[in-house]
Parts: structure tokens; C-alpha cells; sequence
């Protein structure tokens, strides 16, 4: 009794067309992915990449267009004898064999001239060190201007006579002058930066005070004088006295009213 309930769910149509349509879809999918590989990826097709080199942007995007190649922007630089938007580089290379639908990285000339940060070799780095930092960044540099400091030492950077500060973004064009020490200064003596023309060099020197010059005294040769003289000069060499130099002394008062005569003695007679 179990068998036959057993053989009958299995011979059930509704099981065989379940069955059938998992195969259908199966079926459908391989060969969906099969062809649409080859429809996505351009298989069998290739394309020879074109020479746009020095075209101006918009003539380099009709030209891949045509070949059903695309076009994108990856870096900039700036030459000043190529007009601005023309294709400076290309990648791929002319020439190449690829596929439709490609791209083609391209860096296109600027319209002015780039402005780049300005590292840090201010106050931290040597005058050779500064140069082939500066000029591994496409600046350019004029003739060092020497200061007095630690010798061959950066202590500032020059542009068009402005002060630059590290970060400040300088366009490539424009001349740079490296402020750097002379040598004229002690190794173990501290700097104050005060602008770009002026340093002071540990403390500052203080101007010697003029000092009054006095006459040396004149001496008489002495010789023999009299004693009214002798007098006669200490009284005019002493200060004349002031209410302020005496001291003060209590004086008796006086009475003014008249006193009586004293009374005679009686005179004795005999």
C-alpha cells in the first residue's frame, strides 16, 4: 500500500514539470552567459588605437568616439609653448590593438600655469638638499642670496620679494630665491626671524652710553702767602650760611617793666 502511494507522487505530472522547468532555466542561463560574455567583452573584435598627441581635446574625443573608444582626463601639466586642452600624453600608446569600448587616459596641457605647495626646507634642511627638492617639483630657482647664519643653512624663501611660508602654493613660473646662511654666525647662537631683511643674532647689542668726559683738574704750584690771605680765602671758600644750617636754641624772655631802686640805709649820727 505504501509502494504504490510511493510510485504514484513520483509519477506525478505536476513533479515532471517542475523538473522540466529547471532544466529550461538552466539551459537559458548558460547560454545567456555564454553569448553575453562575449557580447559584453567584444569578442573577436579589436581596434587600433589612434595618435592623438598634441590634438586639442575635443577633435581627440570625436576621433575615439568614431572608434568606439573612450576618453578620460587623468592628470594635467602645463608647457608654454603647446596651447591650452592639448593632449600631452596617452595611454594606451598609438598603435596598440584593443577591444571597443576602451578607455584612453589622457593628460592635457593647462590653460595657466599650475600652482604647487611649497615644501618644508624652511629652517630644516641644507641649501643642496633645498635645491634638489625644489627642482624635483618643477620650481624654478635663481642665485642664492647669502645672510648672515650657520652656513649653507635655508632660513627663507624669496618669491617676486615676498616672504613664502611652508604650504604657501607657488606657480612653477615664477623664480624662487633661497635665503641661506653665510657662515658668519656661531653654531651654538639662537636666530629670531624677524622679516625677510632683517635678523637678529642672540641678544641684542646695546649701544654704548657716552660717557661725559670730564676735565682732568688743574693744578697751581703752590707758594707762600700771608696770613690775612690765607684768611681771606677760606672766608670766601666757605658756603654762606642758611636759616636751615643753625639750630635752634630757646632764649630767655626778657621782662621789660622797670624794677624799684633799692631803699638807701639810714645813716647813723652821734
Amino acid at each position: 500500500m505504501a509502494e504504490r502511494k510511493f510510485f504514484k507522487k513520483i509519477l506525478s505530472p505536476f513533479i515532471w514539470l517542475n523538473i522540466l522547468a529547471m532544466v529550461i532555466i538552466v539551459t537559458l542561463l548558460s547560454m545567456g552567459l555564454r553569448y553575453g560574455l562575449d557580447i559584453y567583452t567584444h569578442h573577436g573584435q579589436t581596434v587600433e588605437v589612434p595618435s592623438i598627441l598634441h590634438k586639442s581635446y575635443n577633435d581627440a574625443e570625436d576621433m575615439l568616439d568614431q572608434l568606439h573608444l573612450d576618453i578620460v582626463v587623468s592628470d594635467t601639466d602645463y608647457v608654454k609653448t603647446m596651447p591650452p586642452d592639448c593632449i600631452l600624453e596617452q595611454s594606451p600608446a598609438p598603435g596598440e590593438i584593443v577591444k571597443p569600448g576602451r578607455l584612453v587616459y589622457v593628460k592635457i596641457n593647462a590653460s595657466s600655469t599650475p600652482r604647487k605647495p611649497l615644501p618644508d626646507v624652511i629652517d630644516n634642511s641644507s641649501l643642496r638638499d633645498a635645491q634638489s627638492r625644489l627642482t624635483a617639483l618643477g620650481f624654478q630657482l635663481g642665485e642664492p642670496e647669502y645672510i648672515p647664519g650657520e652656513k649653507e643653512w635655508v632660513y627663507g624663501i624669496k618669491c617676486q620679494g615676498r616672504q613664502l611660508a611652508t604650504g604657501d602654493r607657488v606657480s612653477v613660473e615664477d623664480q624662487l630665491i633661497i635665503q641661506v646662511g653665510d657662515g658668519r654666525r656661531d653654531m651654538s647662537q639662537a636666530v629670531t626671524y624677524i622679516d625677510s631683511n632683517i635678523y637678529y643674532f642672540g641678544e641684542e647689542e646695546e649701544e654704548d652710553e657716552e660717557k661725559p668726559q670730564t676735565s682732568r683738574p688743574h693744578y697751581r704750584r703752590k707758594t707762600e702767602a700771608s696770613v690775612e690771605q690765607r684768611a681771606e680765602v677760606t672766608e670766601k671758600a666757605q658756603p654762606a650760611p642758611t636759616t636751615s644750617s643753625f639750630n635752634k636754641v630757646d632764649i630767655p624772655t626778657v621782662s621789660t617793666t622797670p624794677t624799684p631802686p633799692p631803699a638807701p640805709k639810714p645813716v647813723k649820727t652821734e
